[in-house]
């Protein structure tokens, strides 16, 4: 990954525009946690862990991700990093912020969104300390997302209908650029989890493009249950040493 981050492995749990599950998830009060292990040859260690909670609202609803290192990985590279996201009744984004706090780094980015004929327009707000605020525009001539909202989408896909030949995108808005995601599904697997149990999962791979086509990410795996919540169970990421792995702890 360009910047390691927490929540850089969950947030890869991304949606597209595909037919929606008929049995889709009515999502009311849910909190999932999650804990992120960095796996080198023999060496597997308990690194940091993650929370995405989402509830509703008047009106839809309202979801956030915080994700931390532990006290040992502290010492090395710090994270105190939280996503948040308001949604509409049908899930799509109306704001959504991002708070990062990574070692020395600190960073807040405000993704506004408002629709219009069917396409997606946002205004971003990049806030750096001891900088004047930058403001981009963004649209897409479709549904365009954040990185929390189409975790949802994600979780409703009708993966009958997802073809493994076929590889199919959406388009992400974060606070700074436009970046398209494709996804290809590998069909169903068994997953050996954290504690030693074995889950049968859906297999999808990730990758990461700007305008033009250049890579602006590393390729991710994720393995999501085959049961009606369709919640993450695994997630794998490439680093230049070893790999980060998130597990779902149920």
């Amino acid at each position: 990954m360009n910047r390691i981050s927490l929540l850089s492995m969950i947030l890869a749990l991304l949606a597209l525009c595909v037919p929606a599950r008929a049995d889709a998830v009515d999502y009311s009060n849910e909190r999932l946690n999650y804990e992120i292990v960095y796996h080198w040859g023999v060496i597997w260690k308990h690194a940091g862990d993650a929370t995405l909670s989402i509830h509703k609202t008047g009106n839809g609803y309202f979801s956030q991700l915080v994700g931390k290192t532990r006290s040992w990985a502290d010492k090395v590279y710090p994270v105190r990093d939280t996503l948040k996201c308001t949604m509409n009744a049908k899930l799509q984004p109306i704001k959504y912020e991002k708070l990062t706090h990574e070692k020395d780094y600190y960073a807040h980015d405000i993704v506004a969104f408002s629709y219009h004929y069917g396409s997606t327009n946002a205004t971003g707000t990049r806030i750096r300390r001891g900088k004047p605020n930058v403001e981009i525009s963004l649209s897409a001539k479709c549904q365009a997302y954040d990185m929390v909202s189409v975790f949802y989408m994600l979780r409703n896909l009708d993966y009958d209908q997802l073809s493994t030949t076929k590889p199919v995108s959406t388009v992400i808005f974060s606070g700074k650029q436009k970046e398209y995601l494709t996804i290809t599904y590998k069909g169903k697997e068994t997953i050996k989890m954290r504690d030693g149990t074995k889950q049968q999962a859906y297999h999808i791979k990730f990758r990461f493009t700007q305008e033009g086509g250049k890579k602006s990410s590393d390729n991710l795996d994720a393995w999501m249950s085959t049961d009606a919540k369709r919640i993450p169970l695994l997630l794998v990421g490439k680093l230049p040493v070893g790999e980060v792995k998130c597990y779902y702890k149920g």
